[in-house]
């Protein structure tokens, strides 16, 4: 079976490909063999788009998830909207940047919340603009205003943002690097992906992100929450 490209991960500011259609499920999910679409996966939400078909028939996805092997990617259209599609077709993928860009944001802007706040993080999640941590945190006292502050002088740092990758082996040698209590990073291709920014945090991650900390631009912490007795809910949003 061959497994979709995924192009986002080495790429994620391309906002459309070509591709072809490797099959049509009968849910509505069309399966290609290479996508600039993130698949929903790590408090990421898929994304969406467009479909153009030949002959210029535009078909709307709706949003875009790992099939049941994780190997093959579905963009999902619906089952109406995907009688239209055969496999064979040579299609084009169109992003919706605008929404893609905000959610990239976001993902970073959190990744220097997790450094602003070093507790191991119980879970999150990433919304158009927005997003959240929820943090392990024995003892409460967290002013919004003062982790803004923080959050901001890390964003003005203007640091690259980058990727590697290692292997099994040495992520458990690394067991430090996982910031995340309840999702770990994906095993089973034999490595794994981290996210650099230079000199602030390095950790594994799938997720799309920014080039450099100042494409965020300003962030505020916008509510902290008590989930329970050693749990806190920190909720960010872009300025903008």
């Amino acid at each position: 079976m061959t497994a979709t490209d995924l192009l986002f991960r080495d790429n994620a500011y391309a906002r459309s490909c070509t591709a072809t259609v490797l099959d049509v499920t009968p849910e509505g999910g069309i399966v290609l063999d290479r996508t600039v679409f993130y698949a929903q996966g790590g408090g990421q939400p898929g994304d969406v788009g467009i479909l153009l078909r030949p002959g210029g028939d535009r078909v709307e996805i709706t949003n875009t998830v790992y099939g049941p092997d994780r190997l093959r990617i579905l963009h999902l259209v619906g089952p109406d909207a995907a009688r239209r599609v055969a496999p064979g077709e040579e299609v084009e993928l169109q992003l919706d940047w605008e929404r893609r860009f905000r959610r990239m944001r976001v993902h970073t802007a959190l990744h220097l919340l997790s450094v602003v706040l070093p507790y191991p993080v119980t879970g999150g999640a990433i919304g158009d603009g927005d997003g959240r941590l929820d943090f392990d945190i024995p003892d409460a006292g967290l002013d919004k205003a003062e982790l803004t502050d923080r959050l901001n002088t890390l964003i003005a740092r203007d640091a690259p943002v980058t990727e590697r990758w290692i292997t099994d082996e040495e992520l458990d040698a690394n067991p430090g690097l996982v910031k995340t209590m309840s999702v770990k990073p994906p095993r089973g291709s034999g490595r794994v992906r981290l996210v650099e920014i230079e000199g602030i945090d390095l950790q594994p991650c799938g997720g799309t992100h920014v080039r450099r900390t100042s494409e965020i631009g300003r962030a505020s912490v916008t509510d902290i929450e008590k989930k329970g007795k050693q749990n806190r809910r920190v909720r960010l949003s872009l300025v903008d």
